[in-house]
């Protein structure tokens, strides 16, 4: 893990002429050099698209969630009446090109191991770097079994979530090499926490925060346009 990688997160965006998860808000990160965080998500027809939300309301609308349907009916939508529409992620692989690093957001759903089964043909063929974080253990430890050699995080969102997992249990998944990093809410981060393990801070807001978590190594996630 390097020091310090910086990330967009969703891309850099602004959810008025630029949405979040968009092919625009990747292409901005990329001309500014600066790596990619994203969520993956499954439609009904098992097609992996980049997608935050389960549901399609706060993006496009329509409420109705993602794997109720097809992505033919899904491709239709527009997000926030731009004319972005939700990318798939074999179109984002084939923008960023392994021009950034790339943070892949395995979402906590029911067939996991369909979405991940199903972006095997697609990283395979990338030339590029790429890592995975998820809230889902199980997740985590079946991409430990398809991808061995790929950084992936435990994904951390609050206090009652931390407390779950104590050290205890996180020292043991670092241990069996399940985990690589931390990836944690900005608001419940600790030095304790980087001064054990690898962590991603979420999600950042200005300069002054970089400067504020100013960790020895890990990743910041940053969801402004923030040019470095």
């Amino acid at each position: 893990m390097n020091n310090k990688e910086y990330f967009a997160h969703r891309g850099i965006y602004n959810n008025i002429n630029i949405p979040e998860n968009s092919l625009s808000s990747f292409k901005k990160a990329t001309i500014n050099n600066c790596n990619i965080e994203l969520d993956l998500e499954l439609t009904k027809d098992a097609t992996v698209i980049v997608f935050h939300d389960e549901n399609l309301k706060r993006m496009t609308g329509k409420n109705i969630l993602v794997k109720d349907l097809t992505y033919q009916e899904i491709k239709l939508l527009k997000l926030l009446g731009t004319d972005d529409k939700i990318p798939t992620f074999k179109e984002v692989l084939e923008l960023v090109k392994g021009k950034v690093l790339i943070n892949i957001e395995i979402k906590k759903i029911h067939n996991y191991k369909t979405l991940i089964n199903n972006i095997i043909p697609l990283l395979n063929n990338y030339q590029g770097r790429y890592i995975f974080q998820s809230f889902s253990l199980k997740s985590l430890i079946y991409l430990k079994h398809i991808f061995p050699n790929i950084q992936r995080g435990l994904l951390i969102s609050s206090k009652k979530n931390f407390k779950i997992y104590k050290f205890k249990i996180i020292n043991i998944l670092y241990k069996l090499s399940i985990i690589d990093f931390i990836s944690i809410n900005r608001n419940i981060y600790s030095k304790k926490i980087s001064s054990k393990y690898p962590t991603l801070i979420w999600t950042i807001k200005n300069k002054e925060e970089i400067s504020k978590f100013n960790i020895s190594k890990g990743y910041i996630c940053d969801n402004l346009p923030y040019k470095k």
